[in-house]
């Protein structure tokens, strides 16, 4: 498995893994969020692969100055490989590139259930935040 950055010849793939993953209206949410970051910076999309087939996407987001793990989706065929986990370090290594300190985690009802795997890469609670309103991908600020 490696994890890279997205390539545009992954947007059907990515596309058909998030239909499978998500429920209606987060994919809605997730879709529109998508298409706005792949317009800002497509770097902060990652993505694991295997011989052709995507098996998970990370979608962050820079928004006043912190980097936000935005969505997380692994194929359920390919869930507890340590996917999720390499995609998560992989965003965590570009946010250190650019020298984001402070890493937060959105937490809505889509993504409640990821924040043990957050945990266990050291999040806590200061990095969950369940107020955030719109964040810029969300607002198309």
């Amino acid at each position: 498995m490696v994890v890279r950055s997205f390539q545009l010849s992954d947007y059907g793939k990515i596309t058909e893994l998030l239909e499978h993953v998500l429920d209606e209206d987060c994919l809605d949410d997730t879709m529109t969020a998508f298409a706005r970051q792949l317009n800002w910076d497509s770097s902060l999309v990652v993505v694991a692969a295997e011989e052709g087939e995507i098996l998970g996407v990370m979608i962050g987001t820079i928004h006043r100055n912190q980097g936000y793990y935005y969505r997380i989706a692994v194929h359920p065929d390919h869930q507890r490989r340590g996917i999720g986990r390499a995609l998560i370090e992989s965003l965590k290594q570009r946010f250190s590139v650019r020298q984001i300190q402070r890493m937060v985690v959105p937490v809505d009802e889509y993504n409640e259930q990821l924040l043990p795997v957050f945990e266990k890469l050291g999040c806590c609670e200061d990095d969950f935040n369940r107020s955030f309103g719109k964040l810029s991908i969300l607002a198309g600020c």
